[in-house]
C-alpha cells in the first residue's frame, strides 16, 4: 500500500504543474523509509518529491538488472517529479480511513514551536501546526524539532483536517 500511495502522490503532484524545486540525487527511486509506520503516508509523500526520510540506512543488497527503454522512461519521469514538485495535497485511503496528506518543499519563514510557516519557490506559503509528535529528520538521522530554523530548506508532510494543516514529518536539507 505504501508503494501505491507513493506512486499516486508522485503522479498527482507531478500533474499539478508545479515549478522547479531542489534536486535530490541521481538515484532512480527512493528506498522505502525506515520510519514509524504511523508516518507511512507522510514519508511516502516526501519520498515522492525527493527527500530521504529514513532514519537509519537500510540494507541495499538487491542487484538490479539493466533497465529497458520503458523502465528508463519511468525512471526519468520519477526523477523529474522529485525535482520539480513544490507542494500539493492528496486524499488517501489509509488503515484508519480516508485522510488528506499535504506535502510542501520550501524555506522556513517563521517558526515558534507551535507553528511552522514555509514558503515554496513559487510564492505559495502555508502555516503548519506543530505538535509534540512531530518527527524531524536531518542527514537521515532523527533530530530535535529545535533544529528547524528560519531560512532552512525543508520538506514537510502532514495531515489536513478542515482548514488546519498539521506537520507530522519534516526533512531538513
Amino acid at each position: 500500500m505504501l508503494a501505491v500511495t507513493s506512486l499516486g502522490i508522485a503522479a498527482v503532484l507531478g500533474l499539478s504543474a508545479c515549478g522547479a524545486g531542489l534536486a535530490s540525487g541521481p538515484s532512480a527511486a527512493p528506498a522505502p523509509a525506515a520510519v514509524d509506520s504511523s508516518l507511512g503516508d507522510e514519508a511516502a509523500a516526501l519520498q515522492a518529491v525527493g527527500y530521504e526520510t529514513e532514519v537509519a540506512p537500510g540494507p541495499s543488497g538487491q542487484a538490479s538488472a539493466a533497465p529497458d527503454r520503458k523502465d528508463k522512461r519511468r525512471l526519468a519521469a520519477r526523477k523529474f517529479l522529485r525535482r520539480n514538485t513544490l507542494h500539493g495535497e492528496m486524499t488517501v485511503q489509509g488503515k484508519d480511513g480516508v485522510r488528506t496528506v499535504v506535502v510542501q518543499r520550501g524555506t522556513v519563514t517563521a517558526t515558534d514551536g507551535k507553528t511552522l510557516t514555509v514558503k515554496s519557490s513559487d510564492g505559495f506559503t502555508l502555516t503548519w501546526n506543530v505538535t509534540a509528535d512531530l518527527r524531524v529528520v536531518q542527514d537521515r538521522k532523527k533530530v530535535d524539532a529545535s533544529a528547524i530554523k528560519n531560512g532552512a530548506a525543508i520538506g514537510v508532510a502532514g495531515a489536513k483536517d478542515s482548514a488546519a494543516t498539521t506537520a507530522r514529518l519534516v526533512v531538513i536539507g
